[in-house]
């Protein structure tokens, strides 16, 4: 007897950027994405990246950020684009949710944690 598929899909794993213990925790609602990336063991600022449904371009889809909770600096919003854009484009355009709590926020360090959120795609 199979046990039957969980509502709610959720995938954590833990690996280093850059000498820097990263978590992620990526959990599928039917709604939204949620996406925690932490090098600090806390959910940190919360973000909302949303598609933008008033861009003429279907096939390049722009994405809007808000700041829910936490500091709302210019680069915040940077590193939410680069980190859940794809997630939303590869879950159907849905929104995500996306906790960072980062100490490296550099180029290298972000690539590194995209395909970290890649390894616990449950979308």
């Amino acid at each position: 007897m199979s046990s039957p598929e969980p509502i709610i899909r959720s995938k954590q794993t833990e690996k280093d950027v850059n000498g820097v213990s990263t978590q992620v925790v990526c959990t599928e609602f039917t709604n939204y994405i949620f996406v925690v990336l932490t090098q600090y063991g806390k959910i940190g600022t919360l973000i909302s990246v949303t598609p933008d449904s008033r861009s003429n371009d279907i096939s390049t889809p722009t994405f809007s950020t808000k700041v829910l909770l936490g500091k709302d600096e210019p680069l915040t919003h940077v590193c939410a684009k680069n980190l859940a854009t794809f997630v939303s484009q590869e879950a159907g355009n849905r929104p995500v949710l996306l906790g960072l709590a980062l100490k490296d926020s550099s180029i290298d360090s972000v690539k590194q944690m995209k395909e970290i959120i890649k390894s616990c795609k449950v979308w």
